[in-house]
């Protein structure tokens, strides 16, 4: 079962399978703002969800926080340009 962390210090949401990271997304902060730089997922766990699930562990982490979020990665770029989930959190750049 792939499960999702959130590591504040190294800025990025991980998934695991087991013992095994299958993918991360990563982020960086600019005054304030947490700005998704990359989001990767290993091919074998390709069409799961799983890139939705790290960049929304970043949001969801980034609510707590109070703190608002952009991207320069084309992944989240996408997600975010498909739904106003994300509304409440998103910068326009």
């Amino acid at each position: 079962m792939v499960e999702i962390s959130f590591n504040a210090k190294e800025q990025r949401a991980v998934a695991h399978d087991g013992s095994k990271e299958i993918g991360e997304c990563t982020y960086q902060v600019i005054d304030d703002v947490w700005i998704i730089n990359h989001t990767f997922v290993d091919s074998e766990y390709g069409g799961q969800g799983i890139a939705k699930k790290l960049v929304e562990k970043i949001i969801w982490q980034a609510r707590e926080a109070k703190v608002n979020v952009s991207a320069s990665c084309s992944y989240a770029i996408n997600l975010f340009n498909k739904t106003n989930d994300y509304d409440d959190v998103l910068v326009d750049d």
